[in-house]
């Protein structure tokens, strides 16, 4: 259950994140917060314009924190957290552990849709609303 809120709640942290197009420019594992809260602020910035290889962090030579790699980044994270927690996990805690981590995806995009659904005033499940966001933060790219 701790793992599952963690995972979650971080999935949740980082499309809230992408909605506001904050960028944290240090977002590695010991400035991740179990709370899922954003701490160790460092480098960071709002993209003036959508654009996924936004970098806040000047020293990021390698562009690991642009704002396109966030999500996975998060991923990582909460990889590195469970291989720390499975010491304490029993084979069967490892396998549940191992599927909720595989879930964070899902969550992550579950929220970041609905955020951007919100942000246009898109109402109800229309099998397009995906469509037009991806269109629309294409376009944007363009501008």
């Amino acid at each position: 259950e701790f793992f599952s809120t963690v995972v979650s709640e971080t999935a949740h942290l980082i499309a809230l994140w992408m909605s506001v197009g904050f960028a944290h420019g240090v977002c590695n594992t010991d400035n991740f917060s179990l709370l899922s809260i954003t701490i160790d602020y460092g480098p960071f910035g709002f993209m003036d314009a959508y654009d996924p290889n936004f970098v806040p962090n000047t020293s990021d030579d390698e562009r690991r924190y642009k704002i396109g790699n966030q999500a996975n980044v998060g991923l990582f994270n909460l990889s590195k957290l469970l291989q720390a927690l499975k010491p304490l996990l029993d084979p069967r805690q490892k396998q549940l552990a191992s599927q909720i981590l595989e879930g964070y995806g899902e969550h992550y995009y579950s929220r970041f849709t609905e955020l951007f659904k919100a942000k246009l005033g898109l109402l109800g499940e229309n099998q397009n609303d995906n469509y037009l966001i991806a269109f629309l933060l294409k376009v944007s790219l363009l501008c």
